[in-house]
């Protein structure tokens, strides 16, 4: 499921996005809709993704048909290995009714490239590891799980083609590439967890919400507390991004009580080296530090634990 490393992602993003309109064109409900926007395309890529990874497999099928129709088929072409095709990975998740519903939904069946889907196909089977898969008899679920990562890891994501259709169908898709491993890999590990209708829970979209409306209702709070710290630093370098993850880990201390603050500044270092400059981990943790140890000298953090709530 999407993590709050990807929430926090997305408040981030849309903050950023809201600083840069034209605040003439911002009115009520806007911060929200366009929040809502990205999450929803975050869920869009992932789920094309996993329908991207199962059509390449069922290809095997087409190649067959297509093979065997020839005038003259040679030996090779009447005995094509399907057995991709019914790999229990393909088989599960184009059975999710869920699943299919979002594929209806957000019209992901039409993004396909067939031909695309084709030469990726051939791709895959000319590698050591497809032939080593169809060789082995029966299906272990070992060999199951790891042909498919082979086809998203080493086909899909190293694909220039690939990666140039994402850019071209989701328009968000170099923001979402790095946390979609991490999601089609939690997928494939534990599947019967993902509740394709629901792949944001509705805790997470609150504490999303929340987030965002906090940091931009609580903006000029959290600038008194930052700007005192800022003092030895040139104010024309501070990245709007660092300033961004900054105020929300601001608010995280204090108006997230199940958060623990040091799992708030781990993550705003993290973002910050992923989306900023190289020097903005260890700008943004210098900061945050300072601004938590003031708010806690003067009783101003409360934390409570998360299960006991």
């Amino acid at each position: 499921m999407i993590s709050r490393r990807n929430i926090r992602v997305k408040v981030m993003q849309t903050l950023y996005a809201m600083d840069t309109m034209d605040q003439a064109l911002v009115k009520p409900g806007t911060a929200t809709s366009l929040l809502n926007e990205k999450l929803d395309q975050t869920c869009q890529i992932f789920t094309y993704l996993l329908y991207s990874i199962a059509r390449v497999a069922q290809y095997a099928e087409t190649d067959a048909q297509a093979r065997a129709s020839k005038h003259l088929p040679s030996a090779e072409d009447l005995s094509v290995n399907t057995k991709i095709a019914g790999n229990d990975f393909v088989f599960q998740v184009l059975g999710d009714k869920g699943f299919q519903v979002n594929l209806d939904t957000w019209k992901l069946r039409r993004l396909e490239d067939i031909e695309l889907t084709r030469k990726l196909y051939n791709q895959l089977t000319d590698t050591d590891a497809y032939k080593q898969y169809i060789a082995q008899q029966g299906r272990e679920k070992a060999s199951e799980k790891q042909i498919i990562e082979f086809i998203y890891k080493e086909i899909l994501e190293k694909s220039e083609l690939f990666r140039q259709h994402m850019e071209d169908s989701f328009l968000h898709w170099g923001d979402d590439e790095e946390m979609m491993t991490i999601l089609v890999g939690n997928y494939l590990s534990k599947p019967q967890l993902f509740n394709f209708m629901q792949l944001i829970s509705r805790e997470k979209l609150e504490y999303a919400k929340e987030l965002l409306t906090t940091v931009i209702n609580k903006k000029d709070y959290c600038l008194e507390l930052i700007r005192p710290k800022l003092q030895n630093w040139d104010p024309e370098r501070i990245a709007a991004v660092d300033m961004l993850l900054m105020e929300m880990g601001v608010c995280e201390f204090l108006y997230f009580p199940t958060i623990p603050t040091k799992v708030t500044i781990n993550e705003y270092i993290d973002l910050a080296k992923a989306y900023s400059t190289p020097q903005s981990g260890q700008f943004v943790n210098g900061i945050l530090d300072n601004i938590l140890k003031d708010l806690q000298q003067a009783n101003l953090v409360e934390k409570v634990d998360r299960n006991k709530k």
